[in-house]
């Protein structure tokens, strides 16, 4: 099954909001991001277990860790999870630079260094999300 089919299924088999947050949410990456790799991750590492929620990825950056491998990783991702949705914005090094920049504009979100989290999409303010993901990937080129 191709990516585009099994970010479909992803979304049609969540609840009937959050399916719509998410949906519109991955318009809104692709309207921002029209020609960037799509990547879908189940949630589950190679031997079956649960690892982590399913996530829908866009763009590509070459992550580099500790003891100097490297891996293909996208830029930012996104999943629903059980309090509402996440938005990962992955490679900015500074881990105060997204809650400094971003906390105050965005509404009713909680920002760490990499993830935005909020309950729905109606909490938040669309347009700094875009910005903010935006800065993100500019920041992982």
């Amino acid at each position: 099954m191709d990516i585009q089919e099994q970010i479909k299924q992803y979304i049609q088999a969540l609840h009937a909001a959050k399916a719509t947050d998410i949906n519109t949410l991955h318009q809104h990456v692709l309207k921002v991001m029209p020609d960037c790799k799509l990547w879908y991750f189940d949630g589950t590492d190679d031997t079956g277990k649960v690892v982590s929620n399913p996530q829908i990825g866009y763009g590509t950056q070459i992550m580099t860790y500790a003891d100097g491998k490297t891996k293909e990783f996208y830029q930012i991702g996104i999943s629903a999870n059980t309090t509402g949705i996440s938005v990962y914005i992955m490679g900015i090094n500074d881990k105060l630079y997204l809650p400094d920049t971003y906390s105050k504009r965005l509404g009713k979100a909680k920002v760490t260094g990499y993830c935005i989290k909020f309950k729905a999409l109606q909490d938040i303010d669309v347009h700094v999300l875009e910005e903010a993901m935006l800065d993100g990937v500019a920041r992982t080129k």
